[in-house]
């Protein structure tokens, strides 16, 4: 990029924290050579931050490791329910992705469940370690490698992952997913498409509906307080971002997880295959759809233990 933009006629600005002496870093250490830059700003270090929440974490360069029963659990609600049901489909000998926004927390569970060795990865480049939520998103706490971005993708174009976690903005009937487009909104695509084509199990996580949703999680059940305004369940959605019908030729395992029901793709049709206990069926689920899903003869109830505060138990499984 900074290649182009010096062939193009632009100018390049550095910020950087200090000014060394010529010839003090390592040549293999240097991203940008000067050869590349025009001009450099010496920032002070609250204009200089490591993440949008950090100003500076040695944990997440690996200068340093840290306990990581230091990182604080996922207080219990919504998101921690789909989190957790996300995490029952970690494969411990998997390589992961895991997208931003809900997926995020999925890191977050599986650690405070202890489970260990997960080879977790995150588009920014990380590899290994706990991926971090929220505004420190990209980053990783302990990393074991952290990798440009590009050879991230490179990676991940290939084939070489194995589970992707990414959210559910809006699902259609054939089990389309949009998360790049709503109305005069354009969110872009990002990496989702790289990530989700090549991955052979894509499991997606989102509330069921949104604006406005208040829930009560605890004693093993699930009580909706107030609706959202928004369906997410849509008979068409603006963009399709991952197609359902590329994934069943390709033989994909599609999974769709919500605070109250999951979804699985089975032979191309969007199936209800799961449910929260504490909802009802017609009104909290069916009802709160543009369309009726398929449903599974076996229809489940989702794990009680989701809907707890204790400790599921999932490194023991």
């Amino acid at each position: 990029m900074r290649k182009l933009v010096k062939n193009s006629g632009g100018k390049v600005i550095l910020q950087v924290e200090k000014i060394v002496e010529r010839g003090s870093l390592k040549p293999m250490d240097v991203k940008i050579p000067g050869i590349y830059v025009d001009a450099i700003v010496v920032a002070q270090p609250e204009n200089h931050w490591q993440t949008y929440s950090d100003p500076y974490n040695p944990s997440f360069c690996g200068e340093i490791r840290v306990p990581v029963d230091s990182i604080e659990p996922m207080p219990l609600n919504a998101r921690k329910v789909v989190c957790r049901r996300a995490a029952m489909e970690l494969d411990p000998t998997a390589v992961i992705n895991l997208g931003i926004g809900m997926p995020e927390g999925i890191a977050n569970v599986a650690n405070e469940e202890g489970l260990p060795g997960l080879k977790m990865t995150v588009e920014a480049g990380g590899i290994g370690g706990v991926p971090m939520n929220g505004t420190a998103f990209g980053a990783c706490t302990n990393p074991d490698a952290i990798i440009d971005q590009t050879y991230q993708f490179d990676f991940y174009d290939g084939g070489g992952l194995d589970q992707a976690f990414l959210g559910l903005a809006e699902c259609d009937q054939k089990g389309d997913i949009n998360v790049s487009r709503f109305g005069p909104k354009i969110a872009g695509c990002g990496g989702f498409i790289n990530i989700t084509q090549t991955s052979p199990v894509v499991v997606y996580c989102g509330t069921f509906t949104a604006k406005g949703l208040k829930e009560t999680v605890g004693n093993g059940k699930l009580t909706i307080d107030q609706e959202g305004q928004i369906k997410k369940f849509k008979n068409h959605i603006e963009q399709v971002t991952f197609s359902a019908d590329y994934a069943n030729e390709t033989g994909q395992k599609v999974l769709y997880i919500t605070e109250r029901a999951v979804f699985k793709l089975i032979d191309g049709k969007l199936t209800l295959i799961e449910i929260a206990p504490g909802v009802d069926l017609q009104k909290d689920v069916l009802d709160q759809m543009e369309f009726k899903p398929y449903i599974a003869e076996d229809l489940k109830l989702m794990d009680a233990r989701l809907f707890t505060d204790e400790v599921m138990g999932l490194k023991e499984e």
